[in-house]
This record gives structure tokens, sequence and C-alpha cells, in this order.
């Protein structure tokens, strides 16, 4: 394992930050697949385990026999979360085939699925999945608010979906916008929130003049039966 600094790790994030075009992101991604799961760790990247403690105690089904949609999946830090709490079947969609690759090589993923979220559909089947999770990729430059109704479509009637993003000073515009949609969703009746949880340390800050932790938020949401 290479010896890789916090510095390291800041340089990596702010560099993905100027490659705004999905061909562009996808190239970053694959690069860094390798160093990825070190890389958050020294981030002290806690977005994984707050999801998963967030959406635990709001699944009341059957976990054994509950099939979950790993969303932007990377190398399969949530799905990981997530069976220790008691999951076993996962299905993942990650953009990146490095990270897919990796996330194969955990033995978590029943089936993985490459697609570039926003670019094109989710390559899954409406109502399949008894909770859907995406988790670090809700941000600005990487998937579009409107990839939401595409989760809350692949969910089943009375499944749950659980998000996440960062409240961080750049990404607040589309903070807002996603709040906006997910207000939007349950005003049409699509779902109602479960829980929203605002955390304050949820990773370290690596943009300048930020110090410290950046928040972060996590939302888990309820389709509705109809």
């Amino acid at each position: 394992m290479s010896h890789r600094t916090f510095e390291d790790v800041k340089d990596v994030i702010l560099s993905a930050h100027k490659n705004t075009e999905a061909g562009d992101k996808v190239g970053f991604y694959n690069t860094w697949a390798e160093n990825y799961d070190q890389d958050v760790g020294l981030l002290d990247y806690r977005a994984p385990s707050l999801a998963a403690n967030c959406l635990s105690p709001c699944f009341h089904g059957d976990r054994v026999t509950a099939v979950i949609l790993d969303v932007a999946c990377g190398t399969g830090l949530v799905a990981a979360q997530l069976k220790r709490m008691g999951f076993r079947h996962f299905v993942g969609v990650d953009g990146s085939k490095g990270m897919l690759e990796l996330a194969n090589k955990t033995g978590l993923y029943q089936d993985l699925k490459q697609c570039m979220l926003g670019d094109e559909p989710l390559p899954v089947q409406a109502g399949q999945f008894d909770v859907v999770v995406i988790v670090g990729a809700l941000s600005d430059g990487q998937v579009p608010v409107k990839v939401i109704r595409e989760l809350c479509q692949a969910t089943k009637p009375g499944g749950y979906v659980c998000m996440t993003t960062r409240g961080n000073h750049d990404n607040l515009e589309y903070k807002a916008a996603l709040e906006h949609e997910l207000a939007l969703m349950e005003g049409a009746g699509l779902w109602g929130h479960v829980a929203i949880t605002e955390v304050e340390d949820w990773e370290k800050a690596v943009a300048e003049p930020e110090k410290g932790y950046i928040p972060g938020v996590v939302y888990v949401y309820r389709k509705s039966s109809q």
C-alpha cells in the first residue's frame, strides 16, 4: 500500500472538481479506483456508515430477502456497511469500470451494471427494489438532481430510498435544488420523508477556505404504496 497523505487526497479531489464532462469524470474515477478506499479513509469520509445508520432503524422488512440497489456504488463501501446490518442482496450501478471491478472483488453484489447516471437511463426494472441507496454522488458536478425520480421509480411501493449530499459552501446551490425536487415529489404523493439527518462532521474539508470538517445530510424517503 502506498504511503499517501491527506495533502495527496486534497489534490486528487480538487482535480476531480475540474472534470466537468462525463467522460472526464469516468476517466478520473477509473484512475482513482486503486487508491479510493485508502484515500477516503484519510478523508475520514463517514457518509457510507452515516447513511447505513440512518436507514437501518427505518427499515422494518426482512433484511435477508430484501434486494438493495446501490447506485453510484463505487468500490462497495455502502454495501459493506449494510451487510453488517443484516442485508444480503445487492445490485450495484456505477459509471466507472474501474470502480465496478473493485466492487466485484468484494463478493457483496449479485449483479453489477455500468451506467452514466443522468446521461443514460438507470438499467433496472421499475418497482424492483426494497431499498435504493445513493451515497456521495448527489453533488455539484456529479449526478444531476433529475436522477432521483428514477431512483423512486426503481423502488417497490412501500420501499425506501436513502440519499446523501454535502452541505459545504460549494454544494449549497445543488443541495437547495435537490431539496426542492424532494419536496415536489412528496407534494405529488410519490413518497414521504421518514428521516432527514443533518451531520456536522461529514468528511474533512479539502477546499479553501473551509477548515476542519464539512457538513452533510442523509435523507430517507418511503415510496407511496399506491
